[in-house]
């Protein structure tokens, strides 16, 4: 329960401090588990918090990573983005790392859906020392106006 209410106060806060958001679905490799829930907070015109909270393994999994946005990709609605920021893992087995994140990023004009894929090598620090470098995601969102 208090994990919950953490992640609540997490959630609600990043909701005060951002500017643009966008909520939906990551599918790929994330720390305790395979889908997640993704959330985008912009919190200026180059930069922004990409968090995803899965639950999966008997315990919930969080990444909270701070990206700079770069734009445009060309002529297209197309960002491309690099970043870093912590992972938790909350369960039986408590695990702590950094993650990194380089990602592409499309926002569909005229539709309030973005998607993005994205690579996400993580160092495992706490609890165990490991490096997982084949860690890719896609990630669907619909875009609040």
């Amino acid at each position: 329960m208090k994990k919950v209410i953490l992640l609540a106060i997490v959630l609600i806060g990043f909701n005060y401090s951002s500017n643009a958001q966008e909520l939906g679905v990551r599918f790929g490799e994330i720390i305790g588990g395979n889908v997640a829930v993704d959330a985008l907070f912009t919190t200026s015109d180059f930069s922004m918090v990409h968090a995803d909270v899965s639950f999966g393994g008997g315990g919930i999994g969080v990444e909270a990573l701070w990206d700079f946005v770069y734009r445009p990709l060309g002529d297209i609605p197309m960002n491309w983005y690099v970043g870093a920021g912590p992972s938790v893992y909350l369960g039986n087995d408590f695990l702590l790392g950094a993650s990194g994140e380089l990602g592409l990023s499309y926002k569909i004009p005229d539709v309030p859906i973005s998607i993005s894929a994205d690579w996400r090598p993580t160092f495992i620090l706490v609890d165990t020392s490991t490096f997982a470098g084949d860690r890719f995601g896609l990630n669907l969102r619909y875009v609040f106006p």
